[in-house]
């Protein structure tokens, strides 16, 4: 039994080779996996399940594109790939219709699963970097359900300049933040698998993969840290029954 776990492909209208890979990688390598875990920021932005009733009147491209991947995934689904979506802080509005007409199921973070025999904690991450307090009080707000529905309640236009704005407000706010501030906090990692007694974790969220050894209450444990995707390059961890998790990176080609 395969699993594969990916996050972070931030796909856009803006990016095509990238979305181009990512489907390329859907028909050969995920084909026929048991399971694909998609981790968060599966999107740049995501501005209501309404989107996929626009496809070929959007002249920015986003509607096109969610109903091209929702098809994708649904294929990979249909020939019986186990398909999971998790929020991340790009695109917490999806909904159950997207999940639906891809063949997902929504996946809470965090969460705890069965891979390959063993108990795995997934998350995005973002929610393990507490030193960034400017960042966790908007997460607060974005994932509070008064505040989705009032955004949802919006015309579409407002949406999508919303989205722009929100985009252009991180991106500006983390340029004037110190490096360790945007990265998780060790201390947060260790009290967050502690408490789902787990000593495996798997996020995304920071961009900078790697594989790391930590100690739980004084047993080993590992944090493997999922990377965004580029246009010449993707990031994976493959899971085999009875094996650990592996953190590979690919070249992307459509």
């Amino acid at each position: 039994m395969t699993t594969l776990l990916i996050s972070d492909l931030h796909l856009h209208p803006g990016a095509p080779e990238v979305t181009e890979g990512f489907l390329h990688w859907l028909q050969t390598r995920a084909c026929g996996c048991d399971a694909l875990y998609i981790l968060g920021d599966f999107f740049e932005a995501w501005i209501g399940d309404d989107l996929l009733d626009l496809a070929g009147q959007d002249p920015s491209g986003n509607a096109d594109l969610a109903l091209r991947v929702a098809r994708a995934l649904r294929r990979l689904a249909d020939d019986g790939t186990e398909l999971y979506l998790m929020h991340g802080n790009r695109d917490f509005l999806l909904g159950e219709r997207f999940a639906e007409a891809a063949g997902a199921t929504l996946l809470p973070d965090p969460s705890v699963v069965m891979l390959g025999g063993q108990r795995i904690l997934l998350m995005h991450g973002d929610s393990l970097c507490t030193l960034d307090a400017e960042y966790q009080a908007f997460r607060a707000q974005a994932r509070n359900p008064l505040w989705q529905a009032q955004v949802l309640s919006m015309p579409l236009a407002q949406r999508i300049a919303l989205a722009k704005q929100l985009r252009e407000q991180s991106g500006e706010a983390n340029s004037n933040k110190a490096e360790d501030i945007m990265d998780v906090t060790p201390e947060e990692v260790v009290r967050v698998m502690d408490e789902h007694a787990v000593a495996t974790l798997i996020h995304g969220h920071t961009h900078r993969p790697a594989v790391h050894d930590l100690s739980i209450d004084g047993q080993a444990a590992t944090r493997l840290v999922l990377g965004d995707w580029q246009p010449d390059q993707g990031w994976e961890i493959v899971i085999e029954e009875g094996q650990a998790p592996r953190l590979e990176h690919f070249a992307l080609g459509g």
